[in-house]
């Protein structure tokens, strides 16, 4: 954990690295940046002109057309990505830190960068080396067949502000792996993490001898995004981020055939079984709600419980959400931070308004401090189902009840929402629960656990409907910048067709 103070931590310059160097975005955005628990003015976000955009462009596709990156081959590179992932171990105090300070989440759970920002680049290499790029087949006449696993060219990589150094690593440490040169763009709300990341990774790329252009950063916002994204020289897209920017970009993708992975959050539902533990239901509810303080895709959007148990569940949340220490996200102690700058605030309370107007009523017990970008998390209850479809990424969830004897109800509000990111079920009886859990409409299930880790480092994390679009995983996801290509000698069987 980070025991780097608020007056100790060193916010870095925010920058760009083209064609390996490394300079100061030539433009500006309307937006200033600011500290979400103090307010205090941090600059202007930058963004990088069309010119960078370009230079950025022209040398990934160098890189890929003279085959210098993935010509290293799948050993070299897995070295190199073990010794980015070493080299980051060593920054995750400042990193956590970084991320903390840029988007108010507690440092106590920023820290989880330790496990998964070198983590990422580790797991890559094993994927690589354990055959995530090349198989052998034995075709119907006993000959090998083999199957490759080729880089289609450069990739861009477009993270969100909630935990852009985690989601950075992933996604630039799978197009390394592939042996596709990688651009990324992190969100204009949350720069400095992402900078502090992709200094470290230029400068072991650079120890080992990797070309310039292998890996590159560029900042802004949509303008720079769509830039990348419109290029044709851009072959794969992975974006994380919200609805209406997905939707842009697989439009842009679309045009150009350009791989595309997509992940736009949901409105996960938690489904309370009637045999549930009450202090069970209550605690994952509250981890659900306030994880990343609520700001993350995977978090608490629809609470279904049954009328037998809804009082006592609610009220055993209530009193849990009145004990969480609120306060500086740098503070170790914090559990529960402010949300990330003041618009997002306001379209959080919007929607809380848009909810109330359709017959909700808000729940909110947290004492909150006279600073910064603080809201409570809140259960609204009495929403009808269609009227609460769409999530609001914060620590807001709405709350629907069922018949205790009869769950097939429960598991159509679970699945009320065109969304379907991750679900969650509570039972005592977990032959019952996993029964429940496979009817949700979701790419990842999770029986009695509310962590924010995946269920199985090995397995896939799907999107279904609108949340999105492509599997990512520690072998998906290097796949995503990839085209198969199947190559043998045919001989000793044949079908001929007249």
């Amino acid at each position: 954990m980070s025991d780097l103070t608020r007056d100790a931590l060193e916010v870095p310059a925010v920058e760009q690295l083209v064609d390996g160097l490394w300079s100061t975005p030539a433009e500006s955005l309307q937006i200033t940046l600011s500290d979400p628990y103090t307010g205090e003015a941090l600059g202007a976000a930058p963004a990088s002109d069309d010119a960078s955009v370009e230079a950025a462009l022209a040398a990934a596709q160098r890189v890929h057309a003279d085959n210098s990156w993935n010509g290293l081959g799948i050993e070299r590179r897995a070295e190199i990505l073990d010794a980015i992932g070493v080299a980051l171990g060593e920054q995750v105090p400042y990193l956590a830190a970084l991320e903390s300070k840029a988007t108010g989440v507690p440092v106590a759970q920023t820290s989880i960068v330790g496990v998964i920002v070198p983590g990422a680049f580790h797991l890559a290499a094993q994927a690589i080396r354990s055959g995530a790029l090349y198989s052998e087949e034995t075709s119907q006449a006993g000959q090998t067949v083999e199957v490759h696993h080729f880089p289609l060219g450069p990739s861009v990589n477009l993270v969100p502000w909630n935990a852009p150094a985690p989601m950075a690593a992933h996604k630039v440490a799978s197009s390394l792996a592939a042996g596709a040169p990688a651009i990324l763009k992190p969100s204009e709300y949350a720069p400095w993490g992402t900078t502090a990341l992709a200094r470290v990774i230029d400068r072991v790329l650079t120890e080992q001898g990797a070309p310039a252009g292998t890996f590159q950063l560029l900042q802004g916002g949509a303008k720079v995004g769509g830039a990348l994204v419109n290029d044709l020289r851009t072959r794969s897209v992975s974006f994380t981020g919200g609805l209406q920017a997905g939707r842009a970009i697989a439009a842009a993708c679309a045009a150009n055939f350009t791989k595309l992975q997509l992940e736009l959050g949901g409105n996960n539902p938690l489904v309370i079984l009637p045999d549930a533990d009450v202090d069970t239901a209550a605690r994952s509810a509250t981890d659900l709600l306030t994880t990343l303080n609520g700001q993350w895709c995977r978090a608490l959007g629809r609470l279904v419980l049954p009328e037998g148990k809804s009082d006592a569940v609610l009220e055993r949340i209530s009193e849990r959400l009145s004990e969480l220490k609120v306060g500086d996200p740098l503070d170790p102690a914090t559990e529960f931070g402010p949300m990330v700058h003041p618009g997002h605030l306001a379209q959080l309370k919007a929607g809380i308004e848009e909810r109330v107007a359709a017959g909700g009523t808000p729940h909110a017990s947290t004492p909150l401090p006279q600073q910064g970008n603080f809201l409570a998390p809140t259960l609204i209850t009495g929403v009808p189902s269609e009227a609460a479809q769409h999530e609001l990424f914060g620590p807001v969830a709405t709350v629907h009840t069922y018949d205790d004897a009869d769950t097939s109800a429960a598991v159509a509000l679970a699945n009320g929402t065109p969304f379907g990111l991750e679900g969650y079920v509570i039972g005592t009886d977990a032959a019952s629960a996993l029964d429940v859990a496979r009817q949700v409409r979701a790419g990842e299930v999770k029986v009695n656990g509310s962590t924010i880790m995946s269920l199985h480092l090995d397995t896939p994390r799907p999107a279904w409907g609108l949340s999105g679009m492509g599997e990512e995983g520690t072998v998906e996801t290097i796949r995503i910048y990839t085209g198969a290509q199947v190559v043998g000698v045919e001989g000793g069987f044949a079908l001929h067709l007249r």
